[in-house]
C-alpha cells in the first residue's frame, strides 16, 4: 500500500510536494527578498511574485520551519502609490517614499499571508537601535518571541530615521540588514534571493563564459574582486553587498546562499539542502550571543592596527592582544569599548572588549607590559584585549 507521502505526490510536480520535517536541512532561516524580485521593471511591486514567495515561505511555516522575511519594496511602495517617477534618488524624497510606502507593502504582506492563515509583524530596525548591548538584546528578544508565537517577522531598516550621511547610523542596504538580523536570532541558513543566480567568475550579462561558483569556501580578496564584477542592475545593494553580508554571516556561524529568486520552488529547496546558487558555509559554529554582538561591527567604536606577529598569535594561537603587538589606533573609544583589530593589509581579523582607553593605548602601543604602569601610572591589566574577550574572524 502506497504511502500518504506516495498518495500526496500523484500527479503532482516532484518541486510541490511538502517534504517531511525530518527532510529540512536547515530549521531557522532568514529570507532576504531584493527589489528586482518584489517590484517591477517600471518600479512598481510586483504583487504576483510577492505572492508566489509568499506560498513557498508558509509552506515551510506550516512545517515547522522558522523563517524572517527582510523585504525590500517600502520606497517603490511609495513611489507608486504617489505616481512619481524612480528618477529622483536624494535621501529627503526616499525617506519620505519609504514613509508612504512602507504600510501599503506590509499591507500586501499581510493579505498574502493570510492566505494561508499566518500571523505577520512589522519590524523597522535602525544601526543605532543595536549598536548597545540592551537594544541588541531587546531586538533578539522581540524577534525570537514573534517566531515561538508562530508570527512571521517582516524586517526592513526604519529608512525614515536612517540617514545616509551618518554612517553608523545606517545599514546601507538590505543584504547587510539580513545578516546582521540572521546574526541576531542563530539563523542556521541567510537565503539572498534577487535576480542573479549567484556569484559568477565574470558579469553574466556581459560575459557569455560566465561560470557560476557553487561554493565559496573562504570570502578573501579574490572573491571580493569578483564580486565587483557581476550583480543585479536594480537595488541599493549589489552582489558587493552580498559578499559583505556572507562575511559577516558565516563569522558568526550562519550558512549562506545567494541564489535567483525566480527559480521554481526555490526557498524549499534551499530549505532541504538542494544545491542551487552560490553557497557560504559557516566559518564557525554555535557562538554565544557576546561574541555574535561584537563581530557584528554594530559595537565597534574604533580600531587597532596590530602588526604580523600578534596577528599570527591572534588567529592561530588563541592569544591575548598586547601593547607590544598593536602599532596604531584609529577613532576615540573609552576602557571598555568594543574594538576592531586589523592586520597590516587592512583586514579585519578580530574583534574585542578593550581594556584601554583609545588615549592609553596610544601611549602604550610598542610597549612590553611591564611598561604600562611606568607610561601610564596605572594599569587595568597586561593586555589590551584579553583573549576571553576575544571573537577571532
Amino acid at each position: 500500500m502506497a504511502s500518504d507521502r506516495t498518495k500526496k505526490a500523484t500527479g503532482t510536480k516532484a518541486s510541490q510536494m511538502i517534504p517531511s520535517q525530518e527532510d529540512w536541512r536547515y530549521r531557522r532561516l532568514v529570507v532576504k527578498l531584493g527589489t528586482n524580485l518584489v517590484t517591477t521593471s517600471d518600479g512598481r511591486l510586483d504583487l504576483e511574485n510577492m505572492a508566489r514567495l509568499v506560498c513557498q515561505v508558509a509552506r515551510l511555516h506550516q512545517q515547522g520551519l522558522e523563517i524572517i522575511l527582510v523585504s525590500s519594496g517600502a520606497i517603490a511602495a511609495g513611489r507608486d502609490r504617489m505616481g512619481l517617477d524612480r528618477e529622483r534618488k536624494d535621501i529627503p524624497f526616499r525617506q519620505i517614499m519609504a514613509a508612504v510606502g512602507q504600510g501599503r507593502l506590509m499591507h500586501h504582506y499581510e493579505e498574502a499571508f493570510a492566505e494561508h492563515g499566518i500571523v505577520v509583524a512589522q519590524a523597522l530596525l535602525t544601526k543605532a537601535d543595536m549598536s548597545d548591548r540592551a537594544g541588541y538584546l531587546n531586538a533578539r528578544n522581540t524577534l525570537l518571541g514573534l517566531l515561538e508565537l508562530k508570527v512571521i517577522p517582516i524586517v526592513n531598516e526604519n529608512d525614515v530615521v536612517a540617514i545616509d550621511e551618518i554612517k553608523e547610523a545606517k545599514f546601507g542596504d538590505n543584504d547587510n540588514l539580513s545578516a546582521m538580523v540572521a546574526n541576531l536570532v542563530d539563523a542556521d541558513l541567510l537565503v539572498l534571493l534577487s535576480d542573479v543566480a549567484g556569484l559568477y567568475t565574470a558579469d553574466p550579462h556581459l560575459d557569455a563564459q560566465a561560470e557560476l561558483i557553487a561554493r565559496v569556501e573562504k570570502i578573501d580578496g579574490r572573491i571580493e574582486r569578483l564580486a565587483k564584477g557581476t550583480g543585479s542592475r536594480r537595488g541599493t545593494g549589489g552582489m558587493t553587498t552580498k559578499i559583505q553580508a556572507a562575511k559577516l554571516a558565516t563569522g558568526s556561524g550562519v550558512a549562506v546562499i545567494i541564489a535567483s529568486g525566480r527559480l521554481p520552488d526555490v526557498i524549499p529547496r534551499l530549505a532541504r539542502g538542494e544545491p542551487l546558487g552560490t553557497l557560504f558555509p559557516p566559518k564557525t559554529t554555535n557562538l554565544e550571543s557576546r561574541q555574535r554582538w561584537m563581530i557584528s561591527g554594530l559595537a565597534s567604536r574604533g580600531k587597532v592596527i596590530v602588526d604580523d606577529g600578534a596577528a599570527a598569535a591572534l588567529k592561530e594561537g588563541k592569544r591575548s592582544l598586547l601593547p607590544a603587538g598593536t602599532r596604531e589606533v584609529q577613532g576615540k573609544f573609552s576602557r571598555g569599548g568594543v574594538i576592531d583589530i586589523v592586520d597590516t593589509q587592512g583586514n579585519r581579523i578580530a574583534c574585542g572588549i578593550s581594556n584601554y582607553s583609545s588615549t592609553d593605548i596610544q601611549v602604550i602601543k610598542g610597549a612590553h607590559s611591564d611598561e604600562i604602569m611606568p607610561l601610564l601610572g596605572y594599569e587595568y591589566g597586561a593586555e589590551v584585549v584579553h583573549r576571553n574577550n576575544l571573537a577571532i574572524l
